[in-house]
């Protein structure tokens, strides 16, 4: 039997380093946000999953996904730079919205920087659209005390 492609599957704990090389790969981690601690904390989760395609053991994308209750979130969208314009973004933001519709949420968002016009166009395509809002925030890691 001829193999269909890449698989869908949900991440565990042993594919922790190869997805996070493909984030680094991708240029997704940032000195702000611990990778490995994202990793964890999706997988460690019962509302979120680490959606993973991969070509034999090697994943070549992946999307973090987590449901708080009121909407569903999207991170961590990864195409390998070697398997990119093969529609695999897209595919893998069905499978991201197919696990949020299966939980219920009613909506989908993420975040994407302001400057990153490529990424916007990306999701744009897809049929995301802008909101208006306005994302405010604080660290609390490393805050100390009240």
């Amino acid at each position: 039997m001829a193999d269909s492609g890449p698989k869908l599957s949900v991440a565990g704990r042993a594919d922790r380093d190869a997805v996070i090389g493909l984030w680094r790969d991708c240029a997704l981690t940032r000195p702000w946000n611990d990778p490995v601690a994202d990793f964890a904390a999706a997988i460690g989760n019962p509302t979120s999953d680490i959606l993973l395609l991969a070509e034999g053991d090697t994943p070549i994308a992946t999307v973090m996904v987590g449901f708080d209750g009121h909407r569903g979130w999207v991170y961590y969208l990864a195409v390998h730079p070697g398997h990119r314009r093969r529609g695999l973004g897209g595919r893998m933001m069905k499978a991201a919205e197919a696990w949020l519709r299966e939980r219920g949420s009613p909506k989908i968002q993420l975040m994407v920087r302001s400057d990153n016009a490529d990424v916007i166009a990306f999701y744009e395509a897809l049929g995301l659209e802008r909101q208006d809002v306005v994302t405010l925030g604080r660290r609390l890691d490393h805050e100390t005390g009240a």
